[in-house]
C-alpha cells in the first residue's frame, strides 16, 4: 500500500521507512525543510513538503494514501515550555488526517506514550486495556481511537520515554546523558526505584509496521520491550560511561538538574506490551536499554 508518513526524516521515522519498503509498501513522507527531504529521499522515500500546520497538505496527503502513519509532533516547542502549542498543533493535524480518512476503511496509526498511563494514578503495571480520560496528548489518542466509529481502522501507538538504538540523537535518553555531563552527576530521584519501560528504535518501528497492515480498528498497542527499568539502574550505566557518579537529587534541585525532563523523572511508569505481542504477533529481537548503553553508541562525540 501506498503510506504517507509524518515525522519521516525523524529518530522513528528513519527506521519505520526502510521497514516499510522491505515489506513492500510504498512511502510519502512529510518533510518540512530541505535537510528533512534529502533524508526523506535518501530513506527511498517520495517527498511531500509540508509541516504539520499545512493542513491542506496533510489532508490532500491522507485522501491520495492507503493508509498514514502519524510520527510529528513539535518537540523543539516541548522542550521550549511551548507543550500547550505542541499539543494543539497535534490535535488539528489528526483531526484533518482523520476527516480525510473517515469512512474509507483505511488504517490510521497514530502514536501516544507510556507515561501518559501516570496521569490516571496507575499503581501497577500499565496494560494495553487501560484508558485515560483527558490529559496531554491522551485527548489525541482517543481521539484516534473513536476514529474506529467513523469507519477508520485506527489504532495507537504508545511508546515507552526511551526509544533507543543509534538513531536516538533527541530523545529523553540523550538529554538525560546532557544533563549528566552537565551537572557532573548521573541523578535520580528519591531512592531511584521508580520503572521506566523502554524499547528499542528497530522493535517500535516493527510494531507500527504491524499495526498499518493488520491492527483492528480501535486498537491501543504497546512498543514496549523491557517493562520497567529502575531509574537508578539508568542512572548507573550513564554515570558508568561518563565516569560520573550516580546519586539522588535533593528535591530543591530537580528542576535545575532536569530541565524540561523534571516532571517526569520521578515517574513510575512499568508497562506490558503481553496484549500488543499476542495481537501482532511482535517479539523485540534488539539489544534491550542497558545493553544497548553498554555498546557506547549514545557518548560518541
Amino acid at each position: 500500500m501506498q503510506v504517507f508518513v509524518t515525522g519521516a526524516s525523524g529518530h522513528i521515522g528513519s527506521a519505520l521507512i526502510p521497514d516499510l519498503l522491505h515489506h513492500g509498501h510504498e512511502v510519502v513522507g512529510l518533510a518540512r525543510s530541505g535537510g528533512s527531504a534529502a533524508a526523506v529521499e535518501a530513506l527511498g522515500a517520495t517527498v511531500r513538503r509540508g509541516s504539520l500546520d499545512d493542513l491542506d497538505v496533510l489532508r490532500e496527503a491522507a485522501t491520495a494514501s492507503d493508509g498514514v502513519i502519524h510520527l510529528a509532533f513539535k518537540h523543539e516547542e516541548m522542550r521550549s515550555g511551548d507543550f500547550e502549542g505542541a499539543i494543539a498543533t497535534d490535535q488539528r493535524a489528526l483531526g484533518v488526517i482523520g476527516e480525510a480518512l473517515a469512512g474509507s476503511g483505511k488504517p490510521l496509526v497514530g502514536t501516544s506514550g507510556t507515561l501518559m498511563l501516570t496521569f490516571n494514578g496507575l499503581e501497577r503495571t500499565g496494560t494495553e486495556s487501560d484508558v485515560v480520560e483527558a490529559g496531554p496528548r491522551v485527548d489525541a489518542e482517543n481521539a484516534v481511537i473513536a476514529l474506529a466509529d467513523r469507519g477508520v481502522r485506527s489504532s495507537i501507538v504508545r511508546l515507552p520515554p526511551i526509544v533507543h538504538s543509534s538513531l536516538d540523537h533527541h530523545g529523553f535518553l540523550p538529554g538525560l546523558i546532557g544533563f549528566a555531563r552537565r551537572n557532573g552527576v548521573a541523578g535520580y530521584v528519591g531512592d531511584g526505584a521508580n520503572r521506566w519501560p523502554a524499547v528499542h528504535t528497530l522493535d517500535a518501528a516493527r510494531v507500527y509496521r504491524l499495526a498499518l497492515e493488520s491492527a483492528p480498528a480501535g486498537s491501543r498497542l504497546h512498543a514496549v520491550a523491557d517493562q520497567g527499568i529502575p531509574f537508578r539502574t539508568l542512572a548507573e550505566a550513564i554515570g558508568r560511561h561518563l565516569d560520573l557518579p550516580a546519586a539522588t537529587v535533593p528535591p530543591e534541585e530537580i528542576e535545575a538538574t532536569f530541565d524540561y525532563l523534571a516532571f517526569f523523572v520521578s515517574l513510575d511508569n512499568p508497562t506490558s506490551s503481553t496484549l500488543t505481542r499476542e495481537l501482532l504477533d511482535w517479539e523485540p529481537t534488539h539489544p534491550g536499554l542497558v545493553d544497548d548503553i553498554d555498546e557506547g553508541h549514545y557518548f560518541e562525540e
